[in-house]
């Protein structure tokens, strides 16, 4: 994006905040009540707010590519923090875990990792690989794996978020609900996964 195209959306937001000077000047005064720990992946194409139609304050967000989260004891502390802090201190109810398709990080499991130019990028999505080995064991056809990859993916990182004390906590008292879901970049559909029924469907859906 040039950098004259966001200047422009600079000041289109100063004149937007102004129309909204209210909720601003009370989120600013009252601190955040987000509805949910939204954790996606850092795409440009899949912002959380766009995808949801989500007002200011609605969501907390954190992003990384491959929306990852490592395990706990891992060594990776970021997502950590980000947890205890909307699980404990913002106390949210919900935390939604969404994958995308057409994710660099899963189609990058199919090339060689280059270690010497791309050691962080390298590293990081081994956290996928479990995914792609167990899509490549259930002998789906080719065309067929990327989707199922990204599924499988959303859903080894929400055991993951199981291995952190706030989020088994919450999830066994009944205050924390977990969401996978996977927004479809062609179709702009994003769809949950249903644990009882372990399938995927459609959320929302666009207009009539």
């Amino acid at each position: 994006m040039p950098t004259d195209r966001i200047l422009a959306g600079i000041g289109r937001f100063h004149r937007l905040f102004e129309e909204n000077r209210e909720l601003f000047e009370s989120m600013a005064a009252e601190g955040q009540n987000p509805q949910a720990l939204f954790i996606g992946c850092c795409d440009s194409r899949a912002a959380p707010e766009w995808i949801t139609q989500c007002d200011p304050g609605d969501l907390f967000v954190t992003r990384n590519v491959g929306n990852i989260v490592p395990p706990y004891g891992s060594g990776q502390s970021s997502i950590g923090a980000v947890i205890e802090f909307a699980v404990l201190q913002l106390e949210v109810r919900h935390v939604i875990l969404c994958g995308h398709t057409d994710c660099g990080a899963i189609r990058d499991l199919d090339r060689a990792a280059d270690w010497l130019a791309k050691p962080h990028i390298a590293r990081w999505i081994e956290y996928c690989r479990p995914a792609k080995t167990q899509i490549e064991a259930t002998g789906l056809p080719a065309e067929d794996r990327h989707l199922a990859t990204v599924r499988a993916n959303v859903l080894l990182q929400l055991e993951n978020l199981r291995s952190y004390d706030p989020v088994r906590t919450g999830e066994s008292s009944g205050t924390l609900t977990l969401h996978g879901w996977v927004y479809r970049l062609m179709t702009g559909i994003i769809e949950a996964y249903d644990s009882e029924t372990g399938s995927w469907s459609p959320q929302g859906g666009p207009p009539a």
